[in-house]
């Protein structure tokens, strides 16, 4: 199997321990300079977790936006991954305690 020139570029793929994987699979990988890492045992949540990013990332941005290029591209997902930063607060009031404004506090 040739992977053409996208097997320069990626240098991990990461997968889960399901039966889909097979040895050949692995070989062809390992030919190509890929290390292939797999997913904890018992993490039955990593996967829909990045799916529902990809899914959420797909509909809320990428089906409303036109990608030039793939600098482009990069740069935008980095805006939309990046949360906004909240405004910051305005100022407590100074609160001015008993000895400031020259009550007394029950002594006589």
């Amino acid at each position: 199997m040739d992977l053409g020139g996208q097997a320069e570029r990626m240098k991990f793929m990461i997968r889960d321990r399901g039966p889909d994987f097979t040895a050949a699979s692995g070989a062809v990988l390992a030919g190509a300079g890929i290390r292939t890492v797999l997913c904890n045992v018992r993490t039955p949540r990593m996967n829909a977790i990045a799916e529902r990013w990809i899914g959420g990332c797909r509909r809320e941005f990428l089906d409303r936006t036109l990608i030039w290029n793939q600098h482009h591209l990069r740069r935008i997902l980095r805006q939309y991954e990046t949360p906004p930063q909240p405004a910051p607060a305005a100022p407590l009031p100074a609160r001015r305690c008993a000895a400031d404004t020259g009550a007394r506090t029950g002594q006589s």
